[in-house]
């Protein structure tokens, strides 16, 4: 019997694996920067942090989640985002009595969605997420923004479009949220399922439809900008001050609608420009969710997050066609000739690798010239060749691959001249 990977998964073979790497170093180091700290959690959580987290209206929760019951008749479900599981850590750690507030986090793991696997997007992918929980100031909203930037920037990327909206404070959606269904209901019949049935729990989800957003209505709804109360839009205009101080262009989108439940106040996206990118453009997205502490159990706290694909990541690099500096190839190759020089061998590849340098042998008994082509292949920056004539001399040859540069080197000073040469 042979087997195949599931649908819409991937094998990360070792050649793209240091591409991935490359990246997660890249976001751990801005992380740093900016002072934000790793947060691991489970996989899989109680369906119900999501129903309550996500929103019951969601697409996820509709749709896309890997719901299971587990041998004590519990529901559980693998994770399809990252803040609900983060915001559940943080009120059942009590981080809102941290000292040093906010508490800024960051994630990095698989998310699982049953969704139809198409380019860019998978049933089990890989985010990179960051949180800020604890301060209702405007300026962080840019900060979060800036850090998610940031990334792309420093990896490269330059044809990037940062959208941004108001989805305004509870009192401001109360009214844009009548005002909508105002103006669906009299030709909800015309659109979707799944329009219908938001219609009355969450309209503005209407807004975020894929079937129906080229009906006419969906060009002359109202605008949540025209609904926000004079303390969201002072609110807002101050996040747009302040990315304007940082240098960040933007445009101002009034059909920007998040997919989640839980956004208020800031929502934003960071699309691809990129010449055939593709037809979803979209690289990351985020926004404040004040509420969802309470939500979940935890006292009135504000916060603020971004969710990013590693895997569309990669492909808007290729994209623009940016090559990512990834280091290839070993140190040093040691070829050995004969049963005491391979004995040797053994000893000096640990020695070298205790030294922390990257250091490989032949394990299948090779010629010379096969030993040689297999340093090659490995890109080693130099091969040291031990036979039994340098045994006895007490000596080994070291070659640099790129000079084709040769020298003889006494065997109790090898590991010395390699931490030299390679400096």
């Amino acid at each position: 019997m042979s087997f195949q990977i599931p649908r819409g998964t991937q094998d990360i073979l070792p050649e793209q694996a240091a591409k991935w790497q490359y990246i997660e170093h890249i976001a751990r180091e801005l992380c740093r920067r900016y002072n934000y700290q790793e947060i691991r959690t489970p996989i899989f959580e109680h369906t119900e942090l999501f129903l309550r987290g996500v929103g019951d209206t969601t697409d996820i929760v509709q749709k896309e989640m890997y719901t299971f019951e587990d041998r004590g008749g519990r529901s559980l479900t693998l994770r399809p985002e990252g803040t609900a599981a983060v915001v559940r850590s943080f009120v059942e750690n009590k981080m809102y009595g941290y000292p040093n507030q906010p508490v800024k986090l960051y994630y990095m793991g698989p998310m699982f969605r049953y969704e139809r696997p198409q380019a860019g997007r998978f049933r089990q992918f890989v985010q990179f997420g960051v949180e800020a929980l604890g301060s209702n100031d405007p300026a962080i909203d840019a900060e979060v923004i800036a850090l998610a930037m940031d990334i792309y920037h420093t990896l490269g990327l330059k044809k990037l479009k940062l959208v941004i909206n108001s989805l305004g404070d509870v009192e401001s959606r109360k009214a844009h949220r009548q005002a909508l269904i105002d103006h669906f209901q009299p030709r909800i019949h015309e659109f979707c399922d799944d329009c219908q049935a938001r219609l009355h729990k969450n309209p503005m989800r209407i807004l975020d439809c894929k079937k129906d957003r080229d009906h006419e209505l969906m060009r002359t709804a109202p605008s949540i900008l025209d609904y926000l109360n004079e303390q969201s839009r002072t609110y807002f205009e101050k996040v747009q001050m302040y990315l304007q101080k940082l240098g960040i262009a933007f445009e101002v989108d009034s059909r920007l609608v998040r997919g989640l439940d839980y956004y208020n106040h800031t929502a934003f996206e960071i699309m691809s420009e990129a010449e055939g990118f593709g037809v979803i453009t979209t690289l990351c997205g985020g926004g404040r969710y004040n509420g969802l502490v309470q939500e979940i159990g935890g006292p009135e706290t504000p916060g603020i997050g971004f969710a990013l694909s590693i895997e569309r990541l990669l492909a808007a690099l290729e994209a623009e066609g940016i090559s990512l500096p990834i280091l290839e190839g070993i140190d040093c190759y040691v070829v050995a000739l004969g049963e005491q020089a391979k004995e040797e061998a053994v000893a000096l590849v640990a020695a070298l690798r205790k030294e922390g340098i990257s250091a490989e042998k032949d394990y299948q008994d090779r010629k010379v010239k096969a030993q040689l082509k297999a340093a090659d292949r490995l890109h080693a920056t130099y091969v040291a060749i031990l036979g039994e004539d340098e045994l006895r001399k007490g000596v080994i040859n070291v070659k640099h691959m790129a000079t084709g540069e040769q020298q003889e080197v006494p065997l109790d000073t090898f590991i010395s001249h390699m931490k030299h040469v390679l400096k």
